[in-house]
């Protein structure tokens, strides 16, 4: 076997020695850490976990005084371990491509971290490990997150199908708007009984594809309100005035810590939505108050011609 091919499946502590090219670096490895995860881009892979591992070397600056014996001037195990944890938990994700690429970049945030190797397998697609290696050095990666400050806070609205309806709707978007907050819409099904199956996670599908098909009735109402269904579109639509309508979906399904609220308790899910931002309240005009929920709710009848 090659010397190229025997280093492709080696451990990456040993690509990284091999492709050591400067000066001597010291190097911390992480080997065999397995967690088990919801990850994964085809539909069996979601509502279930698997196992994932993880083999992470981190070449690091050799301190130009001594140690001392001093956790605090070295860069710690638990800084991999934690950058792992942190990026397993902001959100679900489809690729371990997008995985490693985010650990290596939280990892290379540490000052004394200059190049990263980050191998993640999954242990159960079948009968061998299915994975992805990356490496990445310090000069290949953005700097420090910038943080753009908070987005503002919007102004969450749950239409009932009959406010949809409602000859008042352009007049409502029209006074909302003119409140000069971020304004996005949430919607549930329409009033056609959306098609019934036995199997829980297909019918969840189905229910929240439902309320998607219904918020295009609502955009194709008004030009102004435009259906989005990632958060980094939500957020950039805060930013810069746009009107939304959610389409829940993706966000809903890629939730780590997920609604209770099935998608037929519409204006239960909307709150949970809103609770995601930290809303001071959610509008709902046209339905009943869910029983419990997570932000102040205040309800508005569809057949009132002003908010």
């Amino acid at each position: 076997m090659s010397s190229e091919i025997r280093l492709a499946f080696a451990h990456p502590s040993e690509r990284s020695e091999a492709t050591a090219d400067a000066g001597p670096l010291d190097r911390i490895s992480l080997r065999d850490y397995i967690v088990e995860v919801e990850i994964g881009a085809f539909q069996a892979e979601r509502g279930v976990t698997q196992r994932i591992c993880f083999n992470v070397v981190v070449e690091v600056q050799p301190l130009d005084a001594p140690i001392d014996d001093d956790v605090d001037r070295i860069l710690s195990y638990d800084k991999v371990t934690e950058a792992i944890a942190f990026e397993l938990s902001d959100e679900r994700l489809n690729l371990l491509e997008t995985l490693a690429e985010r650990v290596a970049e939280r990892i290379l945030l540490e000052p004394q971290a200059m190049r990263a190797f980050v191998r993640i397998e999954k242990l159960d697609r079948g009968s061998g490990a299915l994975g992805v290696e990356i490496v990445r050095a310090r000069q290949e990666t953005a700097p420090a997150r910038v943080e753009e400050g908070p987005a503002p806070q919007p102004e969450l609205v749950y239409l009932s199908n009959d406010a949809i309806a409602s000859d008042h709707l352009k007049g409502w978007i029209d006074q909302l708007e003119a409140c000069g907050k971020p304004l996005i819409f949430c919607v549930g099904a329409s009033d056609t009984a959306a098609p019934q199956v036995a199997h829980r996670m297909a019918q969840r599908r189905i229910d929240l594809l439902a309320i998607e098909q219904n918020a295009w009735v609502l955009a194709s109402k008004d030009d102004r309100c435009v259906v989005v269904d990632t958060r980094t579109e939500l957020d950039w639509a805060m930013r810069n005035g746009q009107t939304c309508v959610w389409a829940p979906s993706k966000i809903v399904l890629d939730a780590v810590d997920g609604p209770s609220a099935q998608p037929r308790d519409a204006v239960a899910l909307a709150a949970w939505f809103a609770a995601t931002f930290d809303a001071g309240e959610m509008i709902v005009i046209g339905a009943d108050l869910p029983q419990e929920a997570s932000v102040p709710l205040r309800a508005i009848s569809a057949l009132h011609a002003t908010l």
